[in-house]
């Protein structure tokens, strides 16, 4: 459930997925410092997760969850208030991305509300036809991994976020969590 502050964010930014530019002049060789004004606005979000990563595991977990994505550093950022309605507790978190124009790289990290003091490792990278891969080097449970991030099936309503580990150093992966993003009007 949406608390006031939220449906105040809502309704002020509701406004302004309208005025982002479109999607396919942004992926296609617009200026990649906007590549995430697609994302401008309010959105819902389906989760599917998988409980237990690298394990093997077929178990997964769907959830529902929100989203409200504004641009901060002059447009070359941005920042996202999400609320994930986990199984066991919802909980808050952020998202923030920032564009180098000097690298032509985007630097996405996560921010956890159950553990505001830990910042997560950012992902680094670009789009590319229509796709946005990051990458990052990381641990889970102590040993190395690599983690991707996917953004695709971008649309003015819709677009979807994979996540995944490598265990391997990128030979094979495993996906574990996916997003799937309708616009709210």
């Amino acid at each position: 459930m949406l608390d006031r502050r939220d449906m105040l964010s809502l309704s002020i930014l509701a406004g302004a997925a309208t005025a982002a530019p479109s999607v396919a002049a942004t992926l296609a060789g617009g200026d990649p410092g906007h590549d995430f004004d697609f994302l401008i606005g309010s959105w819902r979000v389906k989760h599917r997760r998988l409980k237990e990563r690298l394990t093997g595991s077929n178990d997964w977990q769907e959830f529902d969850g929100r989203c409200v994505m504004q641009p901060v550093l002059g447009g070359v950022g941005n920042i996202d208030d999400n609320w994930l309605d986990i199984p066991g507790g919802a909980y808050r978190a952020v998202t923030l991305r920032s564009y180098d124009p000097k690298t032509r790289l985007w630097a996405i990290w996560w921010l956890d509300g159950r553990n505001p003091h830990t910042l997560d490792v950012p992902v680094k990278g670009s789009f590319e036809n229509g796709l946005g891969t990051f990458f990052a080097d990381d641990t889970l449970r102590g040993q190395p991994v690599k983690l991707r991030f996917l953004w695709s099936a971008i649309t003015a309503t819709s677009a979807e976020w994979r996540q995944a580990l490598s265990a391997d150093g990128g030979k094979t992966w495993e996906t574990n969590w996916i997003m799937h993003f309708a616009r709210v009007t």
